[in-house]
C-alpha cells in the first residue's frame, strides 16, 4: 500500500502517473470502487448532519432550561414546572438521546459501510480515489498554472 500521509508521496503516487500500474486495473472495477467511495462520502455528510442534530438538540435543551428559569422569574411556575418535567431532558427517539442515535448509527451503519469501502480498495492496490485521479489526469491542462499534478510540480508556486 502506498503512503498517503503527506505531499512527499505525490511525486511517486501511481494514481497521478497513470501508465502500466493504472492499465493493470480494470476500468469497470475502478468505476465501481469510485462509486462505493462516493456513496461513503454521502454517508459522511449524513453523519455530519447527525452531529449537527446532536449539537442543535443539546443546545435547544439548554435554551429550554433558560426559558424555564425565565418563566419561573416571571411568575409562571405551573408552565415552568410542566416544561421541566415533560420536555427538559426528553428523549429524541424512544429511549434515546441524540448521542445514542449517533452511537447506534455509527455501529449499525457507518462503521460497516466504512469497512466495506476500505475493503473495496484492495481492488485498486489499496489506493483510494483512483477514479478521481483518472479524471484529474484527463481534465487538467498540463503545463498551465493551477493544473499541476502535485503541489511540488514546477510552476505551482
Amino acid at each position: 500500500m502506498t503512503d498517503t500521509s503527506g505531499s512527499a508521496r505525490d511525486a511517486n503516487d501511481p494514481r497521478l502517473q497513470g501508465g502500466a500500474w493504472r492499465e493493470a486495473l480494470e476500468d469497470r472495477t475502478v468505476r465501481a470502487v469510485g462509486a462505493l467511495t462516493e456513496a461513503l462520502e454521502t454517508v459522511e455528510v449524513a453523519r455530519g448532519h447527525l452531529y449537527a442534530f446532536h449539537q442543535l438538540t443539546g443546545s435547544a435543551d439548554f435554551k429550554l432550561e433558560k426559558a424555564i428559569e425565565l418563566l419561573e422569574q416571571a411568575g409562571h411556575q405551573a408552565l415552568a414546572d410542566e416544561l421541566s418535567q415533560q420536555l427538559l431532558g426528553r428523549n429524541v427517539l424512544p429511549g434515546r438521546w441524540s448521542f445514542q442515535v449517533i452511537e447506534d448509527y455509527e455501529e449499525t451503519y457507518y462503521g460497516p459501510f466504512r469497512r466495506f469501502e476500505r475493503q473495496s480498495r484492495e481492488l485498486t492496490d489499496g489506493l483510494p480515489h483512483v477514479y478521481e485521479a483518472d479524471l484529474k489526469r484527463a481534465r487538467r491542462s498540463v503545463g498551465l498554472p493551477g493544473h499541476e499534478a502535485t503541489p511540488d510540480e514546477p510552476g505551482n508556486r
